[in-house]
């Protein structure tokens, strides 16, 4: 208990180190008091479990800390990301952007768009299809740059 403080941990250390001296019985010999042999096998195992217990806090931490960098370029990317898709709709033809944003942010289908402007379906498919064609271009070289971003402070491809 004076060790691990801790007193599950001590009777589980206590434990491993009795079977741990039982597995290895043959190979064990004992020159001075069994006493003296049980209280230092103990308290090595003790010293041991409290090294562990760094490793494990000091992984735990790093993990986290991982987590949390994973998740700031996560942020990050999104954010950039949201705000240039952002700009590049509002560089769209006003008629067009007015289309495209009718589906996108308000769930509307090309029919319902169609009806509400007076124009026709196809004139409604045509316009988006060249906002999206628009976006794709205009967005191509952003989201490489971002891809790399992200990858090279992930470390990693996933």
């Amino acid at each position: 208990m004076r060790f691990v403080r801790d007193p599950d941990e001590a009777e589980e250390v206590v434990q491993d180190t009795f079977v741990r001296i039982w597995q290895k019985r043959e190979q064990i010999s004992i020159n001075h008091s069994l006493k003296s042999y049980l209280f230092q096998s103990v308290r090595n195992s003790c010293l041991n479990t409290l090294k562990h217990q760094v490793v494990v806090r000091e992984y735990e931490s790093d993990q986290q800390m991982y987590a949390l960098r994973e998740d700031m370029v996560d942020s990050v990317v999104t954010d950039e990301l949201e705000s240039k898709i952002k700009a590049t709709i509002g560089l769209l033809p006003p008629e067009r952007k007015k289309i495209f944003l009718m589906s996108r942010d308000e769930g509307l289908r090309y029919a319902e768009i169609a009806e509400k402007l007076n124009i026709s379906v196809k004139t409604v498919e045509n316009q988006i299809g060249r906002a999206l064609k628009f976006l794709r271009e205009e967005l191509a070289d952003f989201l490489v740059v971002l891809w790399i971003i992200y990858i090279t402070n992930t470390g990693g491809w996933g």
